[in-house]
């Protein structure tokens, strides 16, 4: 069976690092990815999908990802069910990161990031972690979170 995800789209806010019990680093984010097609009056529409990285990916997106940077996702989808604090089931769809690379230079995205930044290194390729379960939420999205 083929699960397999390409995702490019930009970041709706900055990315926060997260370390686990066992110091493992992990970040929960999400992107809005253009849709083809256009609402009634004939404006562009998105999607807003959340992902999860891990180890690597997540300690080198919190380094050089800022709300706004364009990225190019490899990974995969998974489902997870949860119990809310209320009590109530909830279940996310989200993906799960493989690798990620940004697909602008430091001079484009300059008037989305940090003038002090350091030039993005090469992508990571992380090694599957299906193993490792955290509860990270996804986000909750206001207009000041939207890249555009």
């Amino acid at each position: 069976m083929i699960n397999s995800v390409v995702l490019v789209g930009r970041l709706t806010k900055d990315v926060e690092l997260k370390k686990t019990q066992s110091n493992l680093s992990v970040t929960s984010f999400t992107v809005a990815v253009d849709n083809r097609t256009k609402d009634a009056d004939g404006n562009k529409t998105a999607s807003f999908i959340n992902c999860t990285a891990w180890r690597q990916s997540a300690d080198y997106l919190s380094n050089y990802a800022h709300k706004g940077s364009l990225v190019g996702i490899e990974g995969r989808l998974q489902q997870r069910s949860f119990t809310r604090k209320d009590g109530t089931k909830a279940s996310v769809l989200e993906v799960i990161v493989d690798s990620i690379t940004l697909l602008e230079s430091k001079g484009q995205a300059a008037g989305r990031v940090h003038q002090s930044e350091p030039t993005a290194p090469s992508p990571i390729d992380v090694p599957d972690n299906s193993e490792e379960k955290t509860d990270v939420t996804g986000a909750d999205l206001t207009d000041d979170d939207l890249p555009f």
